[in-house]
């Protein structure tokens, strides 16, 4: 679930086999983290998730959240030309019923910076309002920044191993807790900026991965983070890095309405 590697670092989105970009541009086997999904979870509860979409751009690639009828909110990172809005899904490879497949109308990145990576953050406007109904829904944006220790729901079809790659077709969940920004800090010396916060376990074991990107940290019925980056995926004082949404409340508003 993070653009998991860019630099050094893991960009959490990804379509494919378990690489990871190192400076030289050389592509090696070993855990990367650019969209992954979720490491040490379980398969969610079919449909519980309505706020839950899949980026698609001929497969899944990243995730995100849909905050409105018309609006959803990934990664930067996520980035792509043509987007399709996958909504109401749990399992990707098969047509249940339930899914809305709308194209993106406008793709608004903040201005971001791939190498810190800051500002990981974007909004997508569907080119139609969706359909809200039990398995559509929307998720409250938040209204103050996430505690320490607030257990939190991250989701997503990202890559559920640390080592290798396997790629569920079912959507996948894990309950972690926010870490102190002092954690965070020590995780990733000089990498973490005031609008970036860690979720996760500092022994390792359970984390978001590769395929993962752009998708929810729901806390307490809100949308605290998107998901972003980290150092390969559920490694030991490695937790994953997710963008604070807090922080980026009047930009997504102030966006909606410039672009509505």
């Amino acid at each position: 679930m993070h653009m998991r590697e860019t630099n050094g670092f893991t960009l959490k989105k990804g379509r494919s086999a378990p690489l990871v970009l190192h400076p030289p541009d050389a592509l090696i086997a070993v855990p990367f983290d650019d969209d992954d999904k979720i490491v040490g979870g379980y398969t969610c509860e079919e449909n519980s998730l309505p706020y839950q979409v899949s980026l698609n751009s001929g497969s899944h690639f990243c995730s995100g959240s849909l905050i409105n009828e018309q609006w959803v909110l990934s990664a930067a990172h996520c980035y792509e030309t043509h987007i399709q809005v996958r909504l109401g899904e749990h399992n990707i490879k098969v047509l249940e019923g339930n899914e809305q497949f709308i194209n993106a109308a406008k793709i608004i990145r903040h201005p971001y910076n791939r190498d810190t990576p800051d500002n990981d953050i974007m909004l997508i406007k569907l080119s139609s309002p969706a359909v809200i109904n039990a398995r559509v829904s929307t998720i409250s944006l938040p209204t103050a920044p996430p505690a320490a220790g607030t257990e939190c729901l991250i989701s997503g079809w990202g890559n559920t191993l640390s080592f290798g790659a396997d790629y569920p077709d079912e959507l996948k969940c894990l309950d972690a807790p926010v870490l102190t920004q002092a954690e965070c800090k020590a995780s990733y010396p000089g990498k973490i900026t005031n609008s970036m916060f860690c979720v996760g376990f500092l022994e390792g074991g359970k984390d978001s991965c590769q395929r993962d990107s752009g998708g929810p940290v729901v806390c307490n019925g809100q949308l605290q983070g998107v998901v972003s980056w980290g150092y390969g995926c559920a490694l030991k004082n490695r937790p994953g890095v997710y963008t604070k949404v807090y922080n980026y409340v009047d930009w997504i508003k102030d966006t909606i309405a410039a672009n509505s």
